[in-house]
């Protein structure tokens, strides 16, 4: 394989958090492959879409979509969110705008931890879940899913990661997703494992300059 150094892949968010941990995500995985190619939304200029889907993954697409068509360039986007068993999956696809407008991450998750005051430990439990996509010029489109298990604190724990982690304790784990660094989340979490599924088809992507058509992805 042999990415040029020119190859660039638009990640479909306006979150920086995000875009550095993609960078970080996929840099292990794609030989060549270095943080200076991925480029945000925001960086561009490039409009948020209406995210009216009713899954991570229709989200994720309308996200991906939009950047491919705005830039030519291979684009990839994921949606994500926390999903509460006793809360029916809830917040889920809402969960970056609970509270009731979007982005505010300390507002969602107030207001989480004061709708789950009165539920027991034992069912506490929850899972973070997330879809990548890619969507190519050449018609190509791919998307995976990842799922980190776990259960809901109390009280914020941790200085680190952003949205919901300071109060997610994973499985198997015995800090919150916020204190563990961010090696260690990113092997554990839902969206380093979407995107490390993807990683094989983002790679071919950027080696082809985003005209990836259907017939050359790899399985």
């Amino acid at each position: 394989m042999n990415i040029p150094s020119s190859a660039r892949l638009v990640l479909a968010t306006h979150n920086p958090h995000k875009v550095k941990e993609l960078a970080d995500i996929l840099s292990p995985l794609i030989p060549g492959f270095s943080s200076d190619m991925v480029v945000g939304a925001a960086g561009l200029g490039i409009a948020e879409p209406v995210e009216d889907g009713v899954s991570f993954t229709e989200n994720a697409l309308i996200k991906a979509r939009a950047a491919s068509a705005a830039t030519g360039l291979p684009a990839v986007a994921d949606d994500s969110g926390i999903c509460v068993d006793i809360m029916g999956g809830a917040p889920g696809i809402f969960s970056a705008r609970w509270c009731g407008h979007h982005g505010d991450d300390q507002a969602n998750l107030q207001l989480l931890l004061d709708q789950m005051a009165d539920v027991p430990d034992a069912q506490r439990t929850a899972s973070f879940v997330s879809a990548a996509v890619l969507c190519c010029p050449g018609g190509l489109e791919r998307h995976c899913l990842g799922k980190m298990s776990g259960h809901l604190i109390r009280t914020p724990q941790g200085e680190g990661g952003f949205g919901y982690d300071p109060i997610f304790v994973a499985d198997g784990q015995d800090c919150t997703n916020s204190e563990l660094s961010a090696e260690q989340k990113n092997a554990l979490s839902h969206r380093g494992k979407a995107f490390r599924a993807l990683a094989p088809a983002i790679a071919t992507a950027l080696e082809l300059g985003g005209k990836l058509t259907p017939a050359q992805a790899r399985p």
